[in-house]
């Protein structure tokens, strides 16, 4: 389904995240993909999952110059690109829990700077090495549209996030590019444990699924896999949800 494309995935640290839930469908469908890396301490445990003989390219998305160093490396390396995948997201733990109108300005600025803005700034550079027909997703929750215990200035950056999705998919789709997003049920990663009550929260979100299930990494991947190929060509600008249901409750 993805022979012959080249994808950008950012956002793998273990095999807990989303992101390697990702890479191992598109792997799987013939891709082939290229993992960034914040520092070299994920560089390290990037290369535990991939080996060193893969696709490694630095980027941490907090600074400007790097986004765009990395993504000019990527061109001269790999050539264009079809794919881009932003699985990024960040909050102190301090402003996960308690009352939202304790988030410090800091907090607040930190949260939308890695969470959303980071979508705005690598399209930027990924589209310019973006084959007509490329795809571009991201990676929400339903904390963005609904009062989530503990989430906080998470679902605020979450939903910043989600209407950066669309004003992207209106802008790039100039250049026949589509951008989405698919907004994952709880799944425990290492992001996520920094969430007060994050278990109690997977256990009541798989109790209201229509299977009682917790939503995986792998479904998640395969849904990413179809957004990057071009039987997805006729999404554009959507929030498409894999959490086994729970929105519906």
């Amino acid at each position: 389904m993805l022979k012959d494309k080249k994808i950008v995935i950012m956002g793998v640290v273990n095999k807990a995240s989303i992101a390697w839930g990702c890479a191992k469908a598109m792997n799987d469908c013939g891709a082939t993909v290229i993992y960034t890396y914040q520092n070299d301490r994920v560089k390290k445990q990037l290369e535990k999952l991939v080996g060193t003989e893969a696709n490694l390219v630095e980027c941490d998305v907090a600074t400007d110059e790097q986004v765009e160093e990395a993504f000019n490396q990527i061109h001269k390396t790999y050539g264009t690109i079809d794919g881009l995948v932003h699985s990024i997201a960040f909050a102190r733990k301090e402003e996960l829990g308690g009352n939202v109108f304790d988030s410090t300005r800091e907090g607040f600025a930190i949260a939308h700077d890695i969470s959303s803005y980071s979508l705005l700034l690598v399209s930027r550079y990924a589209s310019k090495i973006m084959n007509p027909g490329g795809s571009i997703i991201t990676m929400t929750y339903i904390g963005s549209e609904r009062a989530i215990a503990n989430y906080n200035i998470m679902g605020l950056a979450k939903a910043s996030l989600e209407a950066a999705v669309r004003y992207l998919a209106l802008d790039l789709a100039k250049q026949d590019i589509r951008v989405n997003a698919i907004s994952s049920g709880a799944i425990k990663t290492l992001a996520a444990s920094g969430i007060k009550g994050f278990n109690a929260l997977l256990d009541e979100q798989a109790a209201r699924t229509p299977s009682g299930k917790q939503v995986t990494t792998e479904e998640v991947g395969n849904t990413a896999a179809f957004l990057m190929s071009d039987m997805s060509r006729g999404i554009v600008g959507e929030i498409i949800y894999v959490d086994k249901g729970t929105h519906m409750t």
